[in-house]
């Protein structure tokens, strides 16, 4: 498993001097100025590159840029409205691009509108840190009484239309604001923030639009972009849907091991694959994380790990960012199913034997609480989490349990 830090640019006060201090082995990242649908240029893609390359003092950091995430699905293409096939053939050519600058691998999503989702930027924990949440009575509240969308109230379960109306009423206007700030937060880093009114745009533009139609939608854009992908010397990573189930009416497509099953089987090539999210996909009960491993596991060209707590057994519900060994997915066994593939891709030839990952999210501990890096994306946090994913790693490997691949 290959050890990548997510980084956003210049801008991010998590430093390339801080990822090398990590002991990281190559760095995610994306040119989060540039707009969904517009090409990423070779100079803007070397100048990213050469941010990378130098630590503060100017000198070489060993690092690389080794995956590109995320390199964005506008939303006339997951609608086919507008330029869309002009943005279908500004993605092929930033894949090319990509790949001439000797990236292989680029993850994507096909959320509609928003590409994660969480009422708190920073819940406070009993241990005084922080971790971003998704409450499924406050984002009601928001739904239902802050953006009032029409028939938001059919989509909740009765008693949590209750509580989201008695928590609103005991909201003042700073509590109001900031929670529709944080649904509305969007991807860290992104070029555009979205505001209630350009979010009930959006949700207009896909009124008509339903999760089958959708589904076509995204076959169709692999169905353009795989093979050049494939020509490229690219893989295609597809992350889940973040929070796995439908929110604001939008259709949610990548949520299960089925989607999944049926993006593989619709476009059959290797360059279509899995970015694989434990915490995306487990906020879901009945998503199986080491079994999702097992089976689909020769797709899987990107691992996301992280951990959340769910506060309940409902497919939709409220849960938290946990610890990464805690939380409701067995990480031991997952990365042990990793390191199955890793050994059985070696065994086989494959190029690609070594999976990049990275620990995704974090607490805010320690000085992250000062620092106010990116939501979900502190050094500390992510440290500590990488500190025990690399345990696991270890002890797993040892050529007693004969998983070293």
């Amino acid at each position: 498993m290959r050890q990548t830090w997510r980084w956003f640019g210049p801008r991010d006060l998590v430093s390339v001097d801080d990822m090398r201090q990590a002991g990281v082995e190559g760095v995610v990242s994306a040119l989060h100025h540039v707009p969904a649908g517009a090409v990423w240029e070779p100079a803007e893609i070397a100048r990213r590159q050469g941010e990378i390359g130098r630590m503060s003092d100017g000198r070489p950091s060993g690092l690389a840029w080794e995956v590109a995430e995320s390199l964005p699905v506008s939303e006339d293409i997951k609608r086919q409205t507008g330029a869309w096939r002009e943005h279908i053939a500004n993605y092929r050519t930033s894949l090319k691009n990509l790949a001439a600058a000797g990236i292989e691998v680029v993850c994507y999503n096909f959320m509609p509108v928003l590409d994660w989702t969480r009422t708190d930027l920073a819940w406070r924990l009993p241990h005084g840190g922080t971790c971003m949440r998704f409450d499924f009575a406050d984002f009601a509240a928001f739904d239902i009484h802050i953006l009032k969308r029409p028939g938001a109230v059919g989509d909740f379960p009765g008693e949590v239309v209750e509580e989201a109306a008695r928590r609103f009423a005991g909201m003042d206007e700073e509590r109001k604001e900031k929670l529709a700030r944080n649904v509305a937060f969007g991807l860290p880093g992104a070029a555009e923030h979205l505001t209630l009114e350009g979010l009930r745009a959006h949700l207009r533009a896909y009124g008509a639009i339903s999760p089958e139609r959708l589904r076509s939608h995204f076959i169709a854009f692999l169905e353009e972009v795989a093979p050049t992908a494939e020509e490229a010397g690219i893989r295609l990573c597809c992350h889940p849907d973040d929070p796995p189930f439908p929110l604001l009416g939008l259709p949610r497509i990548m949520s299960t091991e089925a989607d999944y099953a049926a993006m593989i089987k619709a476009v059959d090539t290797p360059a279509n694959g899995i970015t694989l999210c434990s915490g995306s996909l487990g906020a879901r009960p009945d998503n199986d994380l080491p079994g999702m491993m097992r089976r689909l596991g020769g797709r899987v060209h990107f691992l996301h790990l992280r951990n959340v707590r769910r506060e309940g057994e409902a497919v939709a519900g409220s849960f938290y960012e946990d610890e990464h060994l805690a939380g409701g997915t067995d990480m031991v066994a997952l990365i042990a199913e990793v390191l199955k593939e890793e050994a059985r891709r070696k065994a086989g030839g494959r190029a690609d034997h070594s999976i990049p990952m990275r620990p995704d999210h974090g607490q805010d501990i320690l000085d992250d609480l000062k620092r106010q890096a990116q939501p979900g994306y502190p050094a500390i946090g992510r440290l500590k989490g990488l500190a025990e994913l690399r345990g696991i790693m270890t002890a797993l490997s040892h050529p007693q349990y004969g998983l070293t691949p």
